[in-house]
């Protein structure tokens, strides 16, 4: 039997992951690391440690030492910095972590990093500003922070886009059909699939989706320009907004995404590819 990590149980996201490792039927021990000790992740688990957060300076020790303590050959994180720290530090852990590149998951953790590099590279993506560089041109306008998810701290139509600080970014309010797409891209880079949906939010969290075929030749062609120029690796999430200048991305989430218990419903099993990928 084999042993894994899979961090963030305590979110919908790591509750996901370790739902569908379950419902692999491999034979897989499961070892569950949160920020919190007491969550109901702890009882799909085999076992259950509480970590620092990924930002701290002792999380990766942390992680180092449960990896060894308990023979785990892979770490699934569920959330955005865990992918970044646990990527950066992959060789000091001495364990396989499914996670892209640390600079490419390093560039997803920024909004507008994100834009810059895909623009210096020709790819669409939702035109951006920081608030000081703002000239008022684009009529509706949305402020979100650079970092974060779940639609924490965004502003429709703020007042004074200018006053606030550059942990902001500044774009034109998108109108159209909002679209969530997962590609999975194996070790060799080469893309093995997509889905795409459409979906209704609640507090950043997916509460509706349906799973549609309209866009995907054009989203297939849009994850191709992305992974020639970025060596993105296992599953990733593209959320757009289809416009009639065509799909335009606002965010990537560079990591399982919380609909992955949706979508393996409907065949699409990113979960499991990373495992037999990963692990056989």
């Amino acid at each position: 039997m084999d042993t894994i990590i899979v961090t963030g149980i305590g979110g919908v996201v790591g509750q996901g992951i370790v739902r569908n490792v379950r419902a692999t039927g491999l034979p897989i021990r499961i070892v569950g690391i949160n920020v919190v000790s007491v969550s109901a992740g702890n009882h799909l688990c085999d076992a259950v440690y509480s970590v620092p957060y990924a930002t701290e300076s002792n999380y990766i020790d942390s992680v180092k030492d449960i990896a060894q303590q308990e023979g785990a050959k892979l770490i699934i994180p569920s959330t955005d910095y865990e992918s970044y720290y646990l990527a950066l530090h992959a060789e000091t852990l001495q364990i396989s972590v499914a996670a892209s590149p640390h600079h490419v998951t390093g560039m997803c953790l920024d909004k507008f990093k994100t834009y810059l590099a895909f623009q210096a590279h020709g790819i669409p993506f939702a035109a951006s500003c920081l608030p000081k560089d703002y000239s008022h041109t684009w009529g509706e306008i949305i402020a979100k922070p650079r970092e974060g998810r779940g639609s924490r701290g965004i502003l429709i139509a703020p007042q004074e886009p200018e006053k606030l600080d550059d942990s902001y970014m500044i774009q034109p309010l998108l109108k159209g059909v909002e679209i969530t797409s997962t590609a999975y891209v194996t070790e060799a880079g080469d893309l093995l699939g997509t889905i795409t949906m459409t979906r209704a939010l609640e507090s950043g969290n997916t509460t509706q989706a349906e799973v549609t075929f309209e866009y995907n030749e054009r989203v297939e062609n849009l994850i191709a320009s992305i992974i020639r120029v970025f060596p993105f690796r296992g599953s990733f999430n593209v959320q757009s907004i289809v416009t009639a200048e065509g799909i335009i991305p606002f965010e990537v989430n560079c990591r399982i995404s919380g609909t992955n218990s949706i979508r393996s419903q409907f065949g699409f099993k990113d979960v499991e590819y990373t495992l037999r990928e990963k692990l056989y």
